[in-house]
């Protein structure tokens, strides 16, 4: 079917905008972007006046179904958060708490304009269905762990999911999914099993997910384990001769910032949950200007406590302008370029992530009418500074509108809120 979005203002690929322009789908892919009207006939015409037609986001690390456990450790640090609020309850999840919470999670992220993810968490292919039936996009994964020092590759568990994993499930519902390779951190593993691991993911092709120097205790006590920084560590494994994107890069040093320069790591600016978990800020000028490609996600629920790419693209915008007492640094385009071209390329969709013909038609409409979007003298400034998610009105993926007004078009909200109330009574008590 071809879809022809009339009468709206269009971000384009290097962010000038279109007035009350045109923007054309044929199926899955954008084909006409203009100020007038195309001569080419479409089967529908919808009318987008008062809009703003921008391309969606991509959340580039979270754990979708730890919305489950929103607001649950408030106020602790990071290692403490993890094992006295966290992997309790998580070791208690269930393959039907896992749907919930994906379908929970989608809908938050939907409905405030994101595509696609980029997810770590357990029980990926029940991940995979919720995914294909709600017509996201999304790169999963089985990330890996090993606490004992003298396990055998071949005798990790997560180890042998994790490559079954993207055996089967890589390319799933017609590319929208990516399967990728994944370990949790370098305090949750061991030489030898990453060291290989890192064959196998090179040998597949594939991309690896990773957490990296998210805190200052645990990028000096890798130093103290290993003596050298998470990221030289990882480096000297081979992991990064893979495409890599690692989560936090809060504390590195100028040595570790050459090393992900050098290999292409992209490194993903998680300010919320870096802000919630006193974990710091990323140094996210010293990386821009050595040339490492950065984006953008909100990690998950639980250390946000939301799936908001609007929020997130504000404060990587603001709160290092304030750090560095200088407020020229991190623009507007950087922060859009971070929350959506880079996110994609990094994902491995070289065709989605800009409004320009021949890329995929994932299109985001905000409206225009509220009285903080009013006057709009600088579209990308208007989006950054003064945007919310919950400005968004419609969320499309491959030109096939999954949310619009309030609406989900894939997914059974009533069915979300019921399973959503037993999940809760199981895992915390909760009556229905």
């Amino acid at each position: 079917m071809k879809l022809l979005l009339c009468g709206a203002d269009i971000l384009c690929a290097d962010w000038s905008v279109i007035r009350g322009g045109f923007l054309g789908i044929d199926g899955t892919v954008i084909d006409y972007i203009g100020k007038e009207r195309p001569a080419a006939a479409y089967d529908t015409e919808k009318d987008m006046s008062g809009r703003l037609l921008m391309p969606g986001l991509y959340n580039m690390h979270t754990h979708t179904s730890m919305v489950l456990l929103r607001g649950l450790g408030s106020d602790l640090p990071l290692d403490r958060w993890l094992h006295e609020a966290m992997f309790p309850v998580e070791a208690r999840l269930t393959q039907d708490d896992i749907s919930v919470g994906t379908r929970l999670a989608m809908m938050e992220m939907l409905s405030t304009g994101t595509v696609s993810f980029t997810d770590m968490y357990d029980m990926p292919r029940v991940t995979v269905d919720e995914v294909t039936r709600a017509g996201m996009k999304a790169n999963l994964n089985r990330p890996i762990l090993s606490f004992d020092p003298a396990e055998r590759y071949e005798d990790n568990f997560r180890v042998t999911e994790s490559l079954a994993f993207v055996k089967d499930c890589n390319g799933a519902a017609d590319g929208r999914i990516i399967a990728d390779f994944a370990i949790h951190a370098e305090y949750t593993s061991h030489d030898e099993i990453v060291r290989r691991y890192g064959i196998d993911c090179l040998a597949h092709g594939a991309n690896m997910h990773l957490h990296l120097s998210e805190t200052a205790k645990e990028h000096e006590e890798c130093k103290q384990r290993h003596g050298k920084t998470p990221a030289r560590w990882f480096a000297d494994l081979g992991v990064f001769d893979s495409p890599t994107y690692a989560a936090h890069c809060v504390t590195v040093e100028e040595d570790d910032i050459a090393i992900l320069r050098d290999k292409h790591v992209t490194c993903v600016h998680n300010p919320s949950s870096n802000l919630k978990l006193g974990s710091g800020f990323m140094p996210i000028t010293r990386l821009l200007d050595a040339g490492v490609r950065v984006c953008i996600g909100t990690d998950g629920a639980a250390s946000n406590n939301n799936l908001n790419m609007f929020e997130e693209m504000h404060l990587a915008a603001i709160i290092h302008k304030g750090k560095l007492c200088d407020p020229t640094v991190v623009r507007p385009e950087q922060v859009l370029q971070m929350a959506t071209r880079n996110g994609a390329l990094a994902q491995g969709r070289t065709d989605c992530g800009a409004l320009a013909v021949g890329m995929r038609a994932d299109v985001v409409a905000l409206n225009l009418d509220h009285p903080h979007l009013m006057p709009n003298h600088d579209t990308t400034a208007l989006l950054v500074y003064a945007a919310q998610g919950s400005d968004v009105c419609m969320t499309m993926v491959d030109g096939r509108i999954l949310y619009e007004n309030g609406t989900f078009t894939t997914i059974d909200t009533e069915r979300v809120m019921h399973d959503l109330k037993a999940s809760c009574a199981r895992l915390f008590g909760e009556q229905e």
